[in-house]
């Protein structure tokens, strides 16, 4: 009997490798998917509306919000992004695992709106390794890099109410503790209440 899917969400400073560890994670597990997401932002050269994102007014997208549309949301850059609510448990029903890649701001909507979904925050191994892998990038100046060391700051503080911690000290074990908690998290009862009310009306 099929179970019902799990929304995952993980959250992590820049720099600390998430990226990379969810290409990982979907290259192993083709069930977990995105939600196509709305915004405001005009569409780039070869999206598609309704693919790549659902393009809505700003307008629209406000009145949308009001009405508790999204699962969570953010304004970034001047434009509006969030998550549509209703389609992500509709793939849930379905038995499909829903991947929520977003900041410390957008996983405390997600626990709102999604009680049982499993968050996970990715730990860089130190300061000192965090500084380093942002330098080695080569894509921020100095200014930059220490507004991301600040909010690195802030996002860690946060850290504490997910429901695991992964130090990302080396790519391959950490990919391995990420890969046993999402498996983990897809043991948690209400994924499997279809199935213990089947037996219980066998036994019935």
């Amino acid at each position: 009997m099929e179970r019902q899917g799990i929304a995952l969400v993980l959250s992590a400073p820049s720099g600390t490798g998430k990226t990379t560890l969810v290409k990982m994670l979907r290259e192993e597990f083709p069930r977990l998917c995105y939600s196509i997401s709305c915004t405001t932002r005009a569409p780039r050269d070869g999206e598609v509306d309704g693919r790549d994102y659902h393009f809505l007014s700003r307008e629209r997208f406000r009145q949308l919000k009001d009405e508790h549309y999204f699962a969570e949301w953010a304004e970034v850059h001047g434009n509006f992004y969030g998550t549509p609510l209703a389609p992500v448990r509709e793939m849930l029903r379905q038995g499909k695992d829903v991947l929520f890649d977003i900041d410390v701001q957008g996983a405390r909507q997600v626990k709102n709106s999604l009680p049982e979904a499993f968050f996970a925050f990715i730990l860089p191994p130190s300061l000192e390794e965090l500084r380093r892998r942002l330098h080695s990038r080569g894509l921020d100046s100095e200014e930059t890099i220490r507004r991301r060391l600040a909010n690195a700051h802030d996002e860690l503080k946060e850290a504490a109410w997910y429901d695991a911690l992964i130090v990302n000290d080396h790519l391959e074990d950490a990919y391995a503790r990420l890969r046993a908690a999402y498996k983990a998290a897809t043991l948690a009862p209400h994924c499997h209440a279809q199935m213990l009310r089947a037996l219980l009306e066998d036994f019935a």
